[in-house]
């Protein structure tokens, strides 16, 4: 069974990774509005998976 917040994640990446090839503004130290916003996202989703796997492991 797939894992929803995984592909979410995943996808999340996949977001961020693509603007970042195509943003002119975007750098490695400083990220426009859009950047900004699909980084954010892929970070919360990270850290609640990762979260989700600790958890799991105790």
């Amino acid at each position: 069974m797939p894992d929803d917040l995984y592909e979410r994640y995943q996808s999340a990446h996949a977001a961020h990774r693509a603007h970042r090839t195509a943003c002119t503004e975007c750098t490695d130290t400083s990220r426009c509005p859009t950047g900004q916003r699909l980084f954010e996202s892929f970070a919360r989703l990270q850290d609640a998976y990762l979260h989700r796997q600790r958890s799991n492991r105790r």
